[in-house]
C-alpha cells in the first residue's frame, strides 16, 4: 500500500535528535514555559519574519485566542461579523463562533479553493470587523488584494495558516501578511509536532502580551489575573520537537513540490482536473500541504486506487454550512464550496513518498476510466 502520508517513516528520519531533545526536557525537570518554548518562539517568529509567535496548545485556540484579545483589546466586539471562506475546515468557523462573533461565508475560488476577494468585498457591511483568509491545502489566499480591500475598510485580517507554514507570495511568507496568524503544529502539518500544538505570529506588542496572558489563565504576572483567560500552552517537549522538526522545514518543502510537479506533468486524465498553482516566481510558492485533485467519480476514483493500494483522503467530504453544528445554516446555497466538497480527492504526498510511488500513483490516475 502507498500511504496517504507515512508520519512515522518522517519522523524517524530525525529520531536522534527528537530523542536527544526530548531527553534534555526530561533531563531539565522544567515541563511547561521554559527555555525550549522561548526557544522555538524566537526560531518561528525568526522564519515567518515576524516580531513575535506565541506557543499555544493548538491550531484551533490559535484562533480563538486571537480573537478573543481582540475583544479584550476593545478591537472586537460581541456580534461582530467575520468574513470566512465557505470551504474550510470547520475549525476556522468554530474560533468566529467561539466569541460569539458572527462568521459571514464567502465562497472560493474554484480553482485556487481559496477565498475570492471580489466576493468578501460584495460581502462587508457595516457590522464587518475581520476577514479570517485560510491558506488552504498550503497555498496562499490572494493576500495583496485582501490586505488592500482590508486597509479601504479598516478591517482586521486573521490568517489561518494552518496549512501553509512557509508559502510566500512576493517573498513575503504566510504568517506576516495579516495583523495576526494561526498556525496548527498538527502531527500531519508540514511542520508537525509529536501531539496537539500551535502558535500565533504577529507584529503587533500588544496583542502579543495580551495573548501571552490569555494563554495562561490570563496571568501577565504570577498570580495575578488581568483578564479571564485560559489555558492554552506550548509544553517544553513539543517546543523541543519542533525546534529539531523547523530545521528541515525548506528541505521538505521543496521535496513535496518535486512530488507536486510530478503529479502536475504526468496526471494527463480528463476525468481529473488538477490543482491550479499560480507561477512561483510572479505570485506564490505553494507548499504542498495537500495535493487535491477534482473529480466527478470521486468515489469510484478512490475505490479504484484503493483497489490499486493508493490510500487516498477527501479534505473535506461536507461543507460546514452543512454540518448538523450549524443547523442553522443547512439550507444556505453555496453552489462552488458544495461541488469542491463533492469531487475533491487529495493524493499521497509528503517527505518520505518516493518518486517510483508517486509516479505509480500519476499513471494509476491515468489508467482511471468509467
Amino acid at each position: 500500500m502507498i500511504p496517504f502520508l507515512d508520519l512515522k517513516a518522517i519522523n524517524a528520519q530525525y529520531r536522534d535528535e527528537l530523542v536527544a531533545a526530548c531527553t534534555r526536557v526530561i533531563d531539565s525537570g522544567w515541563y511547561i514555559g521554559g527555555k525550549e518554548l522561548e526557544k522555538f518562539e524566537q526560531h518561528f517568529a525568526a522564519y515567518c519574519e515576524t516580531q513575535y509567535a506565541i506557543g499555544v496548545a493548538n491550531g484551533l485556540d490559535a484562533l480563538i485566542l486571537t480573537l478573543r484579545a481582540w475583544k479584550e483589546l476593545g478591537k472586537l466586539q460581541e456580534g461582530d461579523e467575520v468574513i470566512v471562506p465557505s470551504n474550510t475546515y470547520i475549525a476556522s468557523i468554530l474560533a468566529i463562533t467561539q466569541n460569539n462573533l458572527k462568521p459571514v461565508l464567502v465562497e472560493p475560488d474554484r480553482a485556487t479553493f481559496n477565498i475570492n476577494p471580489q466576493k468578501i468585498e460584495e460581502a462587508i457591511t457595516t457590522r464587518t470587523r475581520v476577514i479570517l483568509p485560510v491558506h488552504l491545502y498550503g497555498q496562499l489566499a490572494a493576500m495583496p488584494e485582501i490586505i488592500a480591500i482590508a486597509k479601504k475598510y479598516n478591517l482586521l485580517v486573521l490568517e489561518d495558516s494552518a496549512q501553509a507554514h512557509g508559502a510566500e507570495i512576493k517573498s513575503i511568507k504566510a504568517g506576516n501578511w495579516g495583523d495576526a496568524s494561526g498556525f496548527s503544529f498538527y502531527p500531519g502539518k508540514n511542520l508537525g509536532a509529536l501531539g496537539d500544538a500551535g502558535a500565533i505570529t504577529t507584529n503587533d506588542s500588544e496583542l502579543a502580551n495580551m495573548l501571552k496572558a490569555i494563554r495562561n489563565y490570563g496571568s501577565h504576572e504570577k498570580y495575578k489575573n488581568l483578564v479571564l483567560g485560559v489555558n492554552s500552552r506550548l509544553d517544553e517537549i513539543q517546543a523541543a520537537i519542533l525546534n529539531v522538526k523547523l530545521k528541515y522545514l525548506d528541505q521538505e518543502t521543496q521535496y513535496r513540490r518535486q512530488i507536486a510537479d510530478l503529479y502536475l506533468k504526468e496526471i494527463q486524465n480528463p476525468l481529473i482536473e488538477l490543482p491550479l498553482s499560480k507561477d512561483p516566481q510572479t505570485y506564490t510558492q505553494h507548499v504542498w500541504h495537500l495535493f487535491v485533485i477534482q473529480t466527478r467519480h470521486r468515489e469510484k476514483l478512490q475505490k479504484y486506487l484503493t483497489e490499486h493500494e493508493v490510500q487516498t483522503l477527501i479534505h473535506y467530504p461536507i461543507p460546514p454550512h452543512k454540518q448538523p453544528a450549524y443547523e442553522e445554516w443547512n439550507d444556505l446555497n453555496l453552489p462552488i464550496s458544495e461541488q469542491i466538497h463533492a469531487e475533491v480527492l487529495s493524493l499521497p504526498i509528503g517527505p518520505t513518498l518516493s518518486i517510483n510511488q508517486a509516479r505509480k500513483v500519476a499513471q494509476l490516475c491515468n489508467g482511471f476510466q468509467i
